[in-house]
Parts: structure tokens; sequence; C-alpha cells
């Protein structure tokens, strides 16, 4: 008798799903690497005090020091190894493949979509809301443009979301849950220490805990004034919120106080023996006096822009622009002369968000806002065990939409104060959760029959815009004509 086949998994299309992202993400950062043997935007910074490190050169740099040492290993190790050694240039200080100081970059790029599938797996325990945020990171343009050059903001994302992805494994485990608060205060501390601004993930932390103790104060005026039994925990909407207010507060302070300055700290010694010039203490205010120094403006650079116009992606950064005689021509490194006109090639490559997916998340953004004012309105009522629900959405629901929206602000509104030139690549923290709402909104609409439709659309949007804008993603030559048919704004060029 002929055996019937077996249908797999759930599971196994889930891993085969997770491994086509994580190679998809791989192929697209590790293509042409080494393209532009020269050193592209702020790489004139950071491949140089990373080989600072190598060479023993003293230097001072506006940031803390783990993208440079990070940077460093990865020039290190790509030394040794054969690869990429066609094209080599000394800008850095020493004779480095492009590649060396690339590569490291471009794989920690190629597993951010990997983290954020395991975030949305750990808040909803959906394996197509995981999927489909995978799916939706690994189609963004600015992150697959900041995976390809020694820069340091994918180091500062990937830290934050490991920081974010143990407290919820931490949530959702009895065992191991100091082991996994300890880690995540490790990675919050990892995220601060390549840009001061990685505190805002840890930020999002204390949001959604003093939101948890609010919910849990109101709950026991409620029961005290009213005489009724305090629901239980597992009836919430909001229980991992719930069990994140049941951390002992000596615990909390020490996973997200005391281990994240303890490490930070850390962190910057070997910096410090290399630069005994200020102490600990001295180098953080001279960063601080750095930042404070920096203006703001066209005149400061013409690629500045405000926080409020990141969210519709109004002003990308070109990270690296010349124009060649022709296709086949070399492509200058240095001040080129060339203007762009018919029979010329462009080689741009631009710091750009998928317009498409950037703009839709815009919008899930405040789809999120209102489910949430929505459901604000009927909180007193939760502690009744027949409380209205809103048809759309289940309960338990709100935690992801919560989350969600708590970690998008604490990423963003701290830069609203700010004066100094701030860039489209410092909405990158904020842009993950803008997705991450997308993609659940997505997973929803495909398991309703009426609106299946709509998130078909969505992702076969974001995937044909990513296709016509990767070009200007990876610096693939263009004409005149195909060059202004993908700058759609005078503020994009």
């Amino acid at each position: 008798m002929r055996k019937t086949e077996q249908p797999i998994k759930p599971t196994s299309w889930f891993r085969l799903g997770l491994i086509g992202i994580f190679l998809l993400s791989l192929g697209l950062r590790f293509w042409g690497l080494g393209r532009f043997n020269t050193l592209v935007f702020d790489e004139v910074y950071y491949a140089k005090f990373a080989n600072n490190y190598l060479i023993g050169t003293k230097f001072f740099d506006g940031h803390p020091p783990l993208s440079k040492y990070l940077i460093a290993i990865g020039i290190w190790i790509g030394n040794q190894l054969p690869i990429g050694q066609d094209t080599t240039n000394s800008l850095a200080g020493s004779t480095l493949s492009t590649w060396s100081y690339r590569w490291l970059n471009a794989f920690t790029g190629s597993l951010i979509p990997l983290v954020i599938s395991a975030i949305a797996f750990q808040l909803s325990q959906r394996r197509s809301y995981a999927l489909i945020a995978g799916v939706l990171a690994a189609l963004d343009g600015l992150f697959l443009v900041e995976s390809r050059y020694a820069l340091n903001n994918v180091y500062l994302v990937i830290f934050g979301l490991l920081g974010q992805w143990y407290l919820l494994l931490s949530l959702r485990s009895s065992k191991r849950l100091n082991f996994f608060l300890a880690l995540s205060g490790v990675f919050f501390a990892a995220s601060a220490s390549i840009k001061w601004n990685g505190l805002w993930f840890l930020a999002s932390v204390y949001l959604l805990w003093g939101i948890g103790w609010v919910f849990r104060l109101l709950n026991w005026l409620r029961r005290n004034s009213k005489g009724t039994e305090q629901i239980p925990s597992n009836a919430l909407p909001t229980s991992p919120l719930y069990r994140l207010t049941q951390i002992h507060l000596l615990s909390f302070l020490l996973c997200f106080a005391a281990i994240p300055s303890f490490v930070y700290w850390l962190i910057w010694q070997p910096h410090l023996y290399l630069n005994p010039e200020f102490d600990f203490v001295e180098v953080q205010r001279q960063i601080l006096s750095y930042h404070q120094r920096v203006g703001s403006g066209m005149n400061i650079h013409p690629y500045c822009s405000t926080w409020y116009s990141w969210i519709p992606m109004l002003r990308p950064v070109a990270y690296f622009y010349q124009v060649a005689e022709s296709q086949n021509a070399p492509i200058p490194t240095g001040d080129s002369s060339l203007v762009l006109e018919p029979g010329r090639v462009v080689y741009d490559v631009h710091a750009i968000g998928n317009p498409f997916l950037w703009w839709f998340s815009s919008i899930a953004i405040i789809f999120l806002v209102w489910i949430l004012l929505e459901h604000w309105k009927i909180l007193p009522s939760l502690a009744s065990a027949h409380a209205p629900r809103l048809s759309f959405l289940p309960p338990q629901d709100l935690w992801v939409v919560l989350f969600l929206f708590v970690s998008y602000a604490a990423n963003l509104l701290p830069w609203v104060p700010v004066s100094r030139c701030i860039f489209l690549y410092h909405y990158m923290g904020s842009s993950v959760y803008a997705l991450m709402g997308l993609a659940w909104l997505v997973d929803r609409w495909f398991r309703t029959r009426e609106f299946r439709v709509i998130g078909i659309g969505v992702i076969l949007i974001c995937t044909l815009s990513f296709i016509f804008w990767l070009p200007i993603y990876l610096g693939l030559p263009l004409t005149p004509e195909e060059y202004n048919l993908r700058m759609w704004f005078r503020s994009w060029v």
C-alpha cells in the first residue's frame, strides 16, 4: 500500500518561514557589500574610530564605545579571512577591505527581522503574527541601508529589542524569571552603550510598569469602594502587564537600574584604558557638552530633519551619491564634478524607509491610539466579570496594543525637545513598533474573511514598493529617468 503523505506541522511552517526571512535579509545585506570602496556617510567616523582601537590611536567620540568595539572585532576577523580582499583602501588609517568593516553590521542587521518575529510571538503567542512582522521588517529599506555600512544604529536597535524580548520571556516564565530579567537589563545597557538614545527602550519598561501599577491601584480602589472581589490577574486583558507589577521592587530595581548602570560602566573600561585623558564621569560630561554644541538647520547639515517629519518620512538622507560617465565606467569615490544628464548613471544610496510600509505603519499607530482610547472609556468596568467588549478586539489583545504604543511613544517623544540636528535614522526605534502595529492589524485581517483582501493588499503593495526602491537601497546604477522616478518629493533629494 502507498503511504499517505503526512501534513507539515504548523511549527515546521513557522520555522521554514523564519529561515526564509533570515536568508532573504542575509542575501540582501551581503550582496555587493564592497560595492563602494570608500567610507560611506558616518563610516568616516565609526570605521576610523574602530580601527583606532586596533592601532592604538587615541580619539574622542560623541557616543559611547560599544559599536566601535564591535566594528573593530569585525575588522580584525575580516582581516583574517580571504573574503573581500579585492577592494581595499586606507581611509580608516590602515589598509582595510571594505568587506572587513561592514560584514558584522550586515550580519547583525540580518537578525533584526528574526528578533522582531520573536517579540511578536511572545506578545501574542501567534505564529502568524510573528511571521507577518518578520516579513514586513525584512521589507524595510532604512534597516537594509543601515545594515550595509559600518554604522551604529542596527546595534542600538537589536540590543534594545533583545532587552524587551527577554523581559517578555520573563513575564511568561516562572522558572527563569530573575535570569531573564537580568539578561534584559544587560541588553538595555548594551543599547545605551551604542548611543544614549538606546535608553528609550529601557524607558518603555518603566512606563509599562507604571501603567500596570495604575491599573492595580484603580482595581484596589474599586474593590474597597464597592466591596467587590479583586479580579484575578488571568482575567485581565493585560495579564502580562499585571505580572510586570508582581516583580519584587528590589528585583525590578536590580535588573533595570543597578545592572544596566554597572554594565554601562563596565563597557566603558577598555575605551578609558586606551584613552585615559578623561575618567568615566568626565567623558560623560564631554559627550553631553558635545551634543549641546551641535546646532541645527540646513547650515549644519543639509539632511537635518524634525521629529514630526519622520512620521510621514519627509526628509530621508542620501548616504552616497556619485555620477559616472556610464554604467561601465569606474564608480567615482571622491568629489565628482559630473552632473546627472542623459547617458550618465547615478549611484545613490538613500537612507529611506520603504515608503508604503512606512506610511501604512504610521496609519497603524493611529489605529492603535484609537483602540486604546476606546478601551480607556471602559476601563472602570474591567473589575466586573461582565465588562463590555469591543466586538472586533478580543480583550487579551489590549496588552499587545498597549505594549506597541508605549514602546513607540517612549522611542519618539524624547526627541520632541531636542534642538540639535537630528536625522531620520533616529526614528528607527519607533518605526519598529509602528511596523509591528501594522503587522498586528494585517494578522487580524487575515483571520477575517471580509478583510483578508486588505491584508493581502498591504503585503503585496509593501513588497512591490520594496522592489521598486531597492536600487537606491543597494546603490545600483540608475539612469537619470530611473533616479527621478524614485524621488517622489523634492524633500527626498
